[in-house]
């Protein structure tokens, strides 16, 4: 696991999500990284992708935020077969983040997202740890239930 994430100040927030899906599978649509992907979080935000090279991914998100349009723009290094580290640079946060994939018995696989997050000057009041990693649990909740679906499709050979 990358090192980065030691250096920031303030806690280190933590999820797990469990898929059931083998780790290839999950390594693979976890990072492709699609326009289509705040949908599957049912989140709302517009992904751009900017760069696609080797094993390098840039992309920014754009959101209304209510008090006005956050962005952010993400460099993600994927580390196959198991792990992916992203950098982030945006308008209310910077975030470092390491995603890992852990084999589990029966074809299903363990994520264990660690990042830290820093506010910037256009960044909104201090949220708790809890409140963050709750966001973030259902955001992958939500993705975890269409990657499912999308590997039971791909099973059956209809794909995502």
């Amino acid at each position: 696991m990358a090192k980065s994430t030691q250096k920031w100040p303030g806690p280190e927030y933590h999820v797990q999500t469990v898929f059931r899906a083998p780790l290839a599978y999950v390594f693979s649509w976890c990072t492709d990284y699609d326009p289509d992907d705040a949908r599957r979080e049912r989140d709302h935000y517009a992904r751009r992708i900017i760069r696609r090279a080797g094993r390098r991914v840039v992309f920014e998100d754009l959101a209304d935020s209510g008090g006005g349009w956050s962005w952010s723009r993400f460099t993600v290094s994927l580390l196959p077969p198991d792990h992916w580290h992203c950098e982030s640079v945006g308008s209310h946060r910077d975030l470092t983040l390491d995603y890992h994939l852990t084999p589990l018995p029966g074809d299903r696989t363990r994520l264990d997202l660690r990042w830290k997050r820093r506010r910037t000057a256009l960044g909104e009041g201090r949220l708790s740890k809890r409140t963050v990693e709750r966001a973030t649990t259902a955001g992958w909740r939500h993705f975890a239930h269409e990657l499912e679906k999308d590997y039971r499709r791909s099973r059956t050979g209809r794909g995502r």
